[in-house]
């Protein structure tokens, strides 16, 4: 039997850091918790992106103060159907109005089979490029940055979606800068964890 919940942004660091491939925390505005049988076996965070370009690009500099991110999924089990139900249980209780974008990791064979379940908006994928290499840290909280370290970026399939009503949602849909496309063909590799995380939580 499963529940999702709100749960604090610190319930999530150890999974981030030991169970998600990235390694390392995103900026957290919301958190939520996937419960079986009381036990936590997965964590959903969303949170602003670190750039504005994005924010405003996705559907013009009126709309940017509504654009967050799906920053991170991690499921300890990863069941059949298990991710899509986690990932569309989080969007209706997210605060409304919101722009929801999130990406798949072509680098991690990830084609985000998941988000077209949940029937998200594709709109590509992006280039690859080089970054600032800021090690676990985002550049904004770096003082002093070595610009001369790069390290590579992999092209992301990009989703969006949209949270809020009827007149809300068919206003974000008209003022969308980038293509709907069709759902890119493949399979997607199956992620599998390296390691348990420390923090578990209980339902009371």
């Amino acid at each position: 039997m499963y529940e999702v919940r709100d749960i604090p942004a610190q319930f999530t660091h150890s999974w981030l850091l030991k169970t998600h491939y990235a390694k390392r925390i995103p900026n957290i505005t919301n958190a939520y918790g996937l419960f079986e049988n009381r036990e936590m076996v997965g964590v959903i965070t969303y949170g602003k992106p670190a750039s504005p370009f994005l924010c405003i690009g996705v559907c013009g500099k009126d709309f940017a103060s509504y654009v967050y991110e799906l920053n991170r999924v991690c499921l300890l089990n990863n069941k059949k159907n298990e991710a899509s139900y986690f990932v569309a249980s989080t969007l209706r209780l997210l605060p409304k109005p919101r722009i929801i974008v999130s990406y798949a990791d072509t680098a991690m064979g990830h084609l985000g089979t998941v988000y077209k379940a949940c029937n998200f908006i594709y709109t590509g994928a992006t280039k690859p490029r080089t970054d600032v290499d800021t090690g676990n840290k985002h550049a904004r909280h770096i003082e002093g940055l070595d610009y001369s370290k790069r390290k590579n970026r992999s092209s992301k399939h990009r989703y969006i979606y949209f949270v809020g009503d009827r007149r809300e949602r068919k206003n974000f849909l008209d003022n969308l800068n980038y293509p709907i496309l069709s759902y890119p063909k493949g399979e997607s590799s199956r992620y599998e964890i390296t390691a348990k995380p420390q923090t578990q939580m209980e339902i009371f």
